[in-house]
């Protein structure tokens, strides 16, 4: 996965955007299944351009079905393999809609459902700064973080009930978050599995428009 020209879903202004929304399906999924957060997203900020890519994985020839990275072997030192090998390609690509739309890294979040969470996530380890946030649904680390963003803000939204990715695997990942100083919020649904609900996108939405990244307090 080098190349960052992936197939895409749009939601644009009218006039010029001065914010970007990279949004990530789940594994299997495709783009589609994240219009919900997108129009979400798009009532709160109505001058954001929100870009939804399609996975290039597929484990079967036909299969409309896309990954971010190959869901089979799923030991965790293979897996971390795996996620780190898709991240150059959506680097690039992030970086080259920031230059299609003229916005800046801090004006850019990524969120991402499931595999797109693992990957979101493995971006912003990887590229620190190259989107001012971060949202995690459904998903975590491949591995636990081993150093903190300086300059992404994550936001971690999860249900208990998940069965799929446990809520204990992300409550790890974000007291190790804590640890090592990261500046992270994690948000997790009693009643929830996994899934892309309604209240954990509202949840969301509120964070983006109500919490201050801690690097603006401790520049201030």
């Amino acid at each position: 996965m080098s190349d960052p020209n992936f197939e895409t879903l749009e939601l644009l202004p009218a006039s010029a955007p001065r914010q970007l929304f990279v949004l990530l399906h789940g594994g299997g999924g495709s783009a589609v299944d994240m219009l919900d957060l997108a129009h979400l997203i798009g009532d709160a900020f109505p001058e954001a351009a929100i870009v939804m890519p399609e996975g290039t994985e597929s484990i079967h020839l036909g299969n409309t079905e896309r990954h971010w990275f190959a869901a089979f072997e799923p030991t965790e030192a293979n897996r971390a393999e795996r996620v780190a090998k898709a991240v150059p390609a959506m680097a690039a690509f992030v970086q080259q809609q920031q230059a299609r739309f003229g916005i800046l890294q801090s004006d850019t979040a990524v969120a991402g459902f499931d595999q797109g969470a693992t990957l979101a996530l493995a971006l912003s380890d990887q590229h620190d700064g190259l989107a001012g946030r971060v949202l995690a649904f459904s998903g975590s680390y491949a591995g636990l973080p081993a150093r903190a963003p300086a300059l992404t803000t994550l936001h971690l939204l999860h249900g208990r009930r998940d069965e799929v990715v446990p809520a204990q695997q992300v409550q790890q990942a974000f007291a190790r978050l804590m640890e090592l100083g990261a500046d992270a919020t994690c948000d997790i649904a009693s009643t929830l599995g996994h899934e892309l609900h309604p209240a954990l996108m509202d949840q969301a939405v509120q964070r983006l428009l109500t919490c201050v990244p801690l690097r603006f307090w401790r520049a201030a």
